[in-house]
């Protein structure tokens, strides 16, 4: 008896060894897994008021009543100096300047007049910039390259249209 010992011992071993090495195995290939995943945007639009409540009087009041929020969802800041917040109708475009949007934190983009702030910017528009039937949102990167859009109305299959992910 004495002699099998030292074999079931090495297979005894042997076998535990082997089931790390899986163990092992398995772990980096769920990590590789999760480094494959497509990650959610950093930066989208997370809201729109097209539709400025009250009477659209043009004034100062009812154009900043109509604003589209950005929404940062990662930890870390982006900085948005250069991208562009557009709308398909007429082609009306707002271009960020010098604005960094911190982690976890919405901005909105107000169409009018005012005064810009950590969690507030303004377009400086006279008139409306979104048409209340059907129109769509756009938010493109420094680069051009599509980051997210929104519609409502008849464009593109309706109200809550089309996210980017």
């Amino acid at each position: 008896m004495s002699a099998s010992t030292p074999v079931t011992a090495r297979r005894l071993l042997a076998t535990v060894l082997a089931a790390g090495a899986l163990v092992g195995s398995a772990a980096a290939s769920a990590s590789a897994d999760q480094d494959r995943r497509p990650h959610r945007p950093q930066v989208e639009i997370s809201g729109v008021q097209y539709d400025s409540p009250g009477h659209d009087d043009r004034s100062s009041r009812s154009l900043n009543k109509e604003w589209v929020d950005i929404h940062n969802s990662s930890r870390r800041a982006v900085n948005l100096d250069g991208w562009t917040l557009s709308e398909d109708r007429d082609g009306n475009t707002y271009t960020f300047r010098h604005y960094r949007l911190e982690g976890h934190a919405t901005v909105r983009v107000h169409t009018g007049f005012g005064r810009n702030s950590d969690s507030d910017l303004f377009q400086g528009r006279r008139n409306y910039a979104w048409d209340n039937r059907a129109d769509t949102a756009t938010l493109a990167n420094d680069r051009g390259r599509l980051v997210d859009s929104q519609s409502w109305g008849g464009h593109r299959g309706g109200h809550h249209g089309h996210h980017n992910r």
